[in-house]
């Protein structure tokens, strides 16, 4: 039902919208093509609605989880700088995730949880992991920063990616501290996979302050190189007038800004690194490139490239054994340096005869 209502509006508002002398094909195609939008747009919102709920039922028995909003910096680009509001902060949502039965005198760690995709948003598919987060006992935020989708087409098009979208999760873990007094903040951690590991990597290269350890899964790590092996759609989501708004041929410095393998002599903060040969997302050539700079920098992190890992981009997300196995090994890492109240108890056996993986 409320999917007919969004599309009774939407062809409503098609019909309103349609000028008097739009018969030639061109105005037919652009009205089809707004039509279009429109209802992607109504659709992304409907499927956050309801993501919204299913994270009340998949965690209510562990966790007080909450929706919140804080603020992150203006707009990158903004159309009319002169207009009313123009350069106000951001406003971003969050998931929040706090463990049901502590004490609350008891200083609990924080896991900054960073979602994936260019245009992504932090969907119920990591329940699973929240669920093992929380019961360890760490509290999470799962920060949904600009370009997020489920928020609209003027959220969508305010994605910085390699840009102002690492302070909205800055902000977030900021936020999380200056409300929750049972946090401590020395006891930080920050973990993503793919763009959300990006993410993690330019938070701790850029903050290593604020963070005292990170997990980066299947990270973008070159994002000129990336590029190079995507489609000409791809691309152009980065090209947008709306976003970075040049290819990296037009300004390979600013590419090169955002990408973090050229800031690998910046790492103070441990640091755990797993990908695998058969990502079909990330090449793993990206993240080879990361690793080859942090070690050319001297620096000291953990990594590990699965070889043909069973589920690819996905593989330590799922539910195989090998996935189980993999995801302990980060909650062992992360363990060593931010304590949680129950850590993992016993080491289990990592990789398989049949899924080797090269220790780095």
């Amino acid at each position: 039902m409320v999917l007919l209502i969004a599309l009774g509006g939407a062809s409503s508002a098609f019909a309103q919208s349609k000028p008097a002398t739009a018969n030639t094909p061109e105005a037919l195609q652009q009205q089809i093509r707004s039509l279009d939008e429109r209802l992607r747009f109504m659709e992304e919102s409907l499927a956050k609605s309801v993501d919204d709920l299913m994270w009340y039922r998949k965690l209510d028995d562990i966790a007080h989880v909450d929706k919140v909003a804080y603020t992150g910096p203006p707009p990158r680009v903004i159309p009319n700088p002169a207009g009313q509001g123009a350069r106000n902060p951001v406003i971003i949502n969050a998931y929040t995730f706090l463990p049901k039965n502590r004490p609350g005198e008891q200083k609990l760690p924080l896991v900054v949880f960073v979602h994936g995709g260019v245009h992504g948003d932090f969907g119920t598919a990591n329940a699973h992991i929240v669920r093992e987060l929380v019961a360890q006992g760490y509290a999470v935020i799962a920060p949904e920063y600009r370009g997020s989708r489920g928020y609209g087409r003027n959220f969508w098009q305010l994605i910085d990616y390699g840009g102002l979208e690492n302070d909205d999760v800055l902000a977030g873990k900021r936020w999380m501290l200056e409300h929750y007094p049972n946090l401590d903040p020395e006891r930080v951690g920050i973990i993503g996979w793919s763009h959300g590991g990006m993410i993690a990597l330019m938070n701790i290269f850029f903050h290593p302050g604020d963070y005292k350890v990170a997990y980066a899964g299947v990270p973008v790590s070159d994002v000129i190189l990336r590029l190079g092996y995507k489609s000409q759609n791809y691309r152009e989501l980065f090209s947008a007038s709306y976003h970075i708004g040049k290819t990296p041929e037009e300004d390979v410095a600013e590419y090169r800004r955002r990408s973090p393998v050229f800031h690998a002599e910046k790492l103070k903060t441990p640091l755990m690194i797993h990908t695998t040969t058969n990502d079909e997302d990330v090449n793993v050539m990206e993240v080879e490139a990361l690793i080859k700079a942090l070690k050319a920098a001297g620096k000291q992190f953990e990594s590990k490239i699965y070889r043909d890992a069973p589920g690819g981009h996905a593989f330590n997300r799922i539910d195989t054994t090998l996935a189980r196995e993999s995801r302990q090994e980060i909650y062992r890492f992360l363990a060593r340096y931010l304590s949680p109240p129950d850590p993992p108890r016993a080491p289990l056996p990592l990789g398989s005869a049949s899924t080797p993986a090269q220790g780095q």
